[in-house]
């Protein structure tokens, strides 16, 4: 709602106008790259563009379970979550994928194979890794983490009809943020998407991997064509809006505001200190919560991950 009707960000896609069709009739894994604050948001956005928000899934880091609120629905809405530590994720991953498999409703599994968003630093040492394994250098994205695709796909197989590679960037140089958004700030981000029939996508774990290798050397070349003409291959499309989100946001915030300012009025009047004193406490410790909420989502801020050249890198 933030996204599509507080700030009004415009979304344009990129695709082949032949499969556009089956875009939300069928379940795929989306693959986003991650280099802006709000690329998660924009995945969340294609998702509901095309009415599978409710049903869709995110392969994300295990800290996010403990994200109040918001990390607590995901949690009971069934998202799969990783330590990002191979061995502890072999099993633990392969089981929720395999609770997915006969799920009821349409989805998209959305997962950012780079395992962490895109920095100097990272990138940096991401390239290093790469000469050390005689991969081409990558401008745009980190090397991609290549097993908890190859598991992902191994396991969706005959349930998942595609991979969506999609390819995001925004116009004039822009660099979104989510505070931005929450201040109503518009931004103007382009999508370039494909979709690639997963029979098309080795099930050898060697094979896949060398796959996805190739796939973001594609991606990579994709971005560098956009930074210099600033615009994707393939027709352009706007996938229209559709009222649900808002009509949820309004409904629930009807719903608690309401009695939450009726509260708030009788605290006033009541004239205790007391009372007053301990609702400006509590509003500074939400409003600090909210703050840190997007701090998690601040480049400059993101995890450690990515930014140590370990043996574990290396091999992975």
């Amino acid at each position: 709602m933030l996204l599509e009707w507080w700030s009004g960000t415009e979304c344009t896609i990129f695709t082949d106008p032949r499969a556009y069709p089956k875009y939300g009739k069928e379940n795929a894994i989306v693959v986003l790259n991650h280099k802006f604050e709000i690329d998660f948001l924009c995945g969340w956005s294609l998702s509901e563009r095309f009415g599978l928000l409710g049903g869709s899934k995110v392969l994300a880091k295990k800290e996010l379970a403990y994200v109040p609120i918001i990390g607590w629905m995901w949690y009971f809405t069934e998202m799969v979550f990783c330590t990002r530590k191979w061995e502890q994720d072999r099993k633990t991953v392969a089981t929720s994928l395999q609770h997915l498999r006969d799920y009821p409703e349409k989805y998209f599994f959305l997962i950012h194979c780079e395992g962490t968003r895109f920095t100097e630093k990272k990138h940096e040492i991401s390239m290093q890794v790469a000469r050390a394994k005689g991969l081409p250098s990558l401008k745009h994205h980190l090397l991609p983490r290549t097993k908890g695709f190859a598991i992902t796909v191994r396991s969706l197989r005959n349930v998942v009809s595609a991979v969506y590679d999609c390819t995001l960037n925004f116009r004039n140089n822009e660099n979104p943020t989510l505070l931005g958004v929450l201040n109503g700030k518009k931004y103007h981000a382009d999508l370039y998407v494909r979709r690639i029939p997963l029979e098309d996508i080795p099930d050898d774990d060697a094979k896949c991997s060398a796959w996805l290798h190739k796939l973001y050397q594609e991606k990579d070349a994709f971005q560098e064509e956009y930074c210099r003409t600033g615009t994707f291959p393939e027709t352009p499309m706007v996938p229209p809006r559709r009222p649900w989100t808002l009509v949820n946001w309004l409904f629930w915030a009807s719903l608690v505001l309401y009695p939450f300012f009726q509260f708030l009025v009788s605290m006033i009047r009541s004239g205790s200190s007391l009372t007053l004193a301990s609702f400006i406490l509590v509003f500074f410790v939400a409003s600090m919560g909210v703050r840190w909420m997007i701090g998690v989502t601040e480049i400059d801020k993101g995890s450690a991950y990515g930014n140590s050249d370990s043996k574990q890198k290396q091999n992975d």
